[in-house]
């Protein structure tokens, strides 16, 4: 088992740090992967479309989709971050049951999980695998904690997944409430959009009203879901499993979209994309997706 202590934390930020500091490499233009959702006005999947109903753009600009699949196929790799802070302890045998019940369900033999729980510190307690037995083994032995290092713990998921392939995905379940220094909002954010990591947050709400809530953690997490192209969900202990199945659903009615930049030189290493789909009469769809990713430091587009 490996331990994420904040001293850690402030390792990787620095090393980051040194390399933005670094003079600019010259790179070959890649392919850019986009993960697309489209659901109806009652939040069902739609499938059947083809590619030309949908219509790509990064930073305004028109892209040419090189790579289109329906349902993509492409192998997961699933960071499963549980908080197991004592704000939400009174849930954890439920989510341990749901959290079983998620990864018989989804995991093929080509997808690969890492299984962390958070609380005071952030701890790997199974590395990437496709051994049940491992995960199961994993869930049944969380360690609980008194704080909650939420950011920290979204910013190692997303650094474990930059050298991961196929889709990259974090599943966290927390209340929201970030009660441990060292890794802002701003700093988890980031790392997730660079490694392209895909934010599912289940947001365990411990009590109904807004008193005693962190609202504000919640909406941090609603934002980390939008910004990566994942999804939120609400969820008490009695709708655990139901989020982990929407998940689930989610991830397997996914367009794959992928393009490589049309040639210029971009301003910013951050570059936005935008994906619309033709609409229906009197149907409209959404559309869900990243808002963007970084390129390298310096990379011509030229």
């Amino acid at each position: 088992m490996r331990l994420f202590p904040a001293a850690a934390v402030a390792f990787i930020t620095a090393g980051i740090l040194n390399a933005q500091t670094s003079p600019p490499i010259r790179v070959d233009v890649r392919l850019v992967n986009v993960f697309v959702n489209v659901t109806d006005t009652n939040g069902s999947p739609v499938g059947g479309l083809t590619k030309d109903d949908f219509t790509l753009a990064e930073d305004g600009h028109p892209q040419k989709i090189s790579v289109f699949e329906r349902q993509s196929e492409m192998p997961l790799s699933i960071v499963l971050a549980i908080d197991t802070s004592g704000s939400v302890n009174k849930d954890l045998p439920v989510e341990k049951r749901a959290a079983h019940n998620f990864v018989h369900s989804l995991l093929r033999p080509v997808d690969r999980l890492d299984l962390i729980d958070f609380s005071s510190e952030v701890r790997e307690v199974v590395p990437f695998t496709n051994k049940l037995s491992r995960i199961d083994y994993g869930i049944e032995n969380l360690m609980t904690g008194p704080a909650t290092a939420l950011y920290a713990a979204v910013y190692l998921a997303s650094q474990s997944l930059i050298s991961q392939q196929g889709r990259k995905v974090l599943v966290l379940i927390s209340d929201g409430s970030n009660t441990v220094k060292g890794t802002d909002y701003a700093d988890a954010l980031e790392q997730a959009v660079r490694s392209e990591t895909m934010v599912y947050s289940i947001i365990d709400v411990p009590i109904a009203a807004d008193a005693g809530r962190d609202t504000g953690g919640e909406h941090a997490m609603i934002t980390l879901s939008q910004e990566t192209g994942g999804k939120y969900y609400y969820a008490d202990a009695a709708h655990l499993a139901e989020a982990f199945q929407k998940v689930s659903d989610d991830l397997r009615t996914q367009y794959l979209l992928a393009y490589y930049p049309a040639h210029r030189i971009a301003d910013s290493d951050f570059r936005t994309i935008g994906v619309t789909v033709k609409q229906p009469p009197n149907m409209p769809y959404s559309v869900r997706h990243r808002t963007g990713y970084y390129a390298a430091s310096g990379q011509s587009l030229q």
